[in-house]
């Protein structure tokens, strides 16, 4: 008796390992937007999405909806869904909330980083700088996500951090069109240097100051960017 409910058990639990359709798809066409194989503005139909996705129309609009949450599609009317056209107001309260979260974390780091965590900080931004280099934008989104996870980990701030995930697409969305101008590899890698070396010197103000130039910095380039 008792094996055979141990039998059912085992067929019953969940392979937390396993990735669903859905999930698979959802990333695909994010990375599609965020690679700019679809361009803001540019109409996503459910169609032609079901043939180059190879999923069901039912998976296509999930996923759309999903995305639509996450600041990366948006629905005109008469039209549909299109990959949305980030405009300069929006992307200025994405940066303000940036500059006031990243620049609390640094803070917290600079009181608090041990020399293991600053290694890893810097390690990172290596990260950061080895994706530059070999031109992988995909790979500087994600190395930068990691940066900053780490850096709201280390400062302890796991609700500051749940905002700023909530933003991530929007926040990766405006950062792939900033880091493709001239000279920004060298500028960005150089002002996360910055902020790691005033965690390393338990300085708190240079910590905001750095943080908050950071921001400040990739604000300026993202309203040239979007400037008609």
């Amino acid at each position: 008796m008792n094996a055979f409910v141990d039998n059912q058990n085992t067929e019953l639990t969940v392979d937390r390992s396993a990735r669903t359709l859905r999930e698979l798809t959802l990333e695909k066409l994010r990375d599609a937007i965020l690679d700019f194989r679809f361009q803001p503005g540019e109409r996503l139909i459910e169609r032609a999405l079901c043939d180059r996705l190879g999923v069901s129309r039912t998976v296509v609009r999930e996923v759309l909806r999903h995305l639509e949450a996450e600041g990366l599609v948006e629905t005109i009317q008469n039209q549909g869904p299109a990959v949305t056209r980030p405009n300069p107001s929006n992307a200025a309260q994405v940066y303000e909330i940036r500059a006031l979260l990243e620049a609390e974390a640094a803070v917290a780091c600079a009181a608090i980083a041990t020399p293991a965590d600053v290694a890893h900080l810097s390690q990172a931004v290596d990260t950061i700088q080895a994706a530059f280099d070999a031109d992988n934008s995909r790979g500087v989104l994600k190395a930068t996500t990691d940066f900053y996870e780490a850096l709201f980990k280390i400062a302890g701030k796991s609700v500051a951090w749940s905002v700023v995930q909530s933003l991530n697409a929007r926040i990766n969305h405006l950062r792939a069109m900033t880091i493709a101008t001239p000279g920004r590899s060298r500028d960005a890698i150089a002002e996360m240097r910055r902020i790691v070396a005033a965690i390393q010197k338990h300085d708190g103000d240079a910590a905001r100051q750095a943080s908050m130039a950071h921001v400040e910095a990739v604000a300026q380039l993202a309203r040239q960017v979007l400037s008609p």
